[in-house]
C-alpha cells in the first residue's frame, strides 16, 4: 500500500494508476498521532510545497510578470464561482450577529458540486483524482456546522493546490502564479466569506495569534519584501506606507485587511504583527514566522485533528 500511495504521490506524468486515488480521512484522532503527522510522506510534501512557494515568490511583486498557465485560469474561474454563489446567497435575518446560517446554503452548493468544479481544473486523463483532491477545496472554506474559518482551513487550500502539483495539473512554472493569483484571488473570496457570514474564526487565540483567519500570506507576504530599498519591517504598521504599497504585496493586503476590520490602536489589537515590527529585517520575518507557523498551526493537534490524508498526502511514514 505504501508503495502505491508513494506513487501516486508522484509528479511525473501517467504513472499514478487509477486505482491509487483515494477520498481523504482523517488520522490524527488523539494528541499521540500527532507524531505520525510529523513523520508523514504528507508532512515533508505540504512543508516542501510551502517552502518552494516561498523561494519563488522572494523579492518579486504582485504586480510582476510570469506564466499564466490554462489551468491556473481554470482555478481562477473556479474562484470566480465561489465568489457569485456568495452574491446570489445573500445573509439571512437572524438573532445572532455572528455565524450567519445562509453560508451552510452556501456550502451545500460547494458540497454537491466540488467534484465537478475539480474535474473541469484536471487534464482529462486525471480525472480519476477529482473525488481526492475535491475533499481539500471542500475543507479549505471553512466549518459549515461551527460557521468558522481559520488556519487549517487554509491549509486545506494550500494541499489542494500541492495535489494538483502532484497529479501534474500544475507545475514548476506555475508557482507564482499559484501565489500571486491563484491564492491571493482565494484570500479575496475568503474574506468576502467572513464579511458577509460574520464567521468566527476558527480556534482564535485573540491577540495572541498572529491573525484571526490566515497565516500564509504573511510568510509569502514577508518573502517578497526580502532585500527591499526602501520598505522595512517598521513600516507596515504605518497606514500610509501600506495604502500605497499593498497592490504589490501580499503581507501589506493583509494589514490592510486587519486595518479595515478592526478599530483601536494597533499595538493592542494585532499585538504580534506589532511585535514583528521590531524585527529589523524582512529575511528574519520571513523565517521566523516559518518557525511560527509549524509551531502554532502545523504542530497544534486542535488543527491537525481536522487534516485530511489520501494517497496525494500519504499518512505513511517517509521512505528511509
Amino acid at each position: 500500500m505504501a508503495e502505491t500511495e508513494q506513487q501516486s504521490g508522484s509528479t511525473s506524468e501517467d504513472e499514478t494508476p487509477k486505482c491509487a486515488f483515494m477520498v481523504p480521512k482523517k488520522e490524527i484522532s488523539m494528541v499521540p498521532d500527532m507524531g505520525k503527522w510529523k513523520r508523514s510522506q504528507a508532512y515533508a510534501d505540504y512543508m516542501g510545497f510551502i517552502m518552494a512557494l516561498n523561494e519563488s515568490v522572494k523579492r518579486k511583486k504582485l504586480t510582476c510578470d510570469y506564466h499564466v498557465s490554462e489551468t491556473v485560469e481554470k482555478l481562477l474561474k473556479l474562484l470566480a464561482t465561489l465568489e457569485r454563489w456568495i452574491d446570489e446567497t445573500p445573509p439571512i435575518d437572524q438573532p445572532s450577529r455572528f455565524g450567519n446560517k445562509a453560508y451552510r446554503t452556501w456550502y451545500s452548493k460547494l458540497d454537491q458540486e466540488a467534484e465537478a468544479l475539480v474535474s473541469a481544473v484536471l487534464p482529462a486523463d486525471k480525472g480519476a483524482a477529482s473525488a481526492e483532491i475535491a475533499v481539500y477545496l471542500k475543507e479549505s472554506v471553512g466549518n459549515s456546522t461551527r460557521i468558522d474559518y481559520g488556519t487549517g482551513h487554509e491549509a486545506a487550500f494550500a494541499a489542494f493546490l500541492c495535489c494538483l502539483c502532484k497529479v501534474g495539473a500544475l507545475t514548476v512554472e506555475d508557482q507564482l502564479a499559484m501565489v500571486f493569483k491563484v491564492f491571493d484571488r482565494y484570500l479575496e473570496v475568503m474574506r468576502k466569506l467572513q464579511k458577509t457570514y460574520r464567521m468566527e474564526p476558527a480556534g482564535s487565540q485573540g491577540v495572541w495569534g498572529l491573525d484571526d483567519f490566515q497565516f500564509l500570506p504573511f510568510i509569502w507576504g514577508s518573502s517578497q519584501l526580502v532585500d527591499h530599498p526602501t520598505l522595512e519591517p517598521r513600516h507596515f504598521v504605518d497606514e500610509r506606507a501600506v495604502n500605497e504599497h499593498h497592490h504589490d504585496y501580499m503581507f501589506l493586503e493583509c494589514i490592510k485587511f486587519i486595518n479595515e476590520m478592526k478599530t483601536g490602536p494597533f499595538a493592542e489589537h494585532s499585538n504580534q504583527l506589532w511585535n514583528i515590527s521590531a524585527v529589523p529585517s524582512w529575511a528574519k520575518v520571513n523565517q521566523g514566522l516559518i518557525r511560527m507557523y509549524k509551531a502554532e498551526c502545523l504542530e497544534k493537534f486542535p488543527v491537525i485533528q481536522h487534516f485530511k490524508f489520501g494517497s496525494l498526502l500519504s499518512i505513511q511514514p517517509v521512505a528511509p
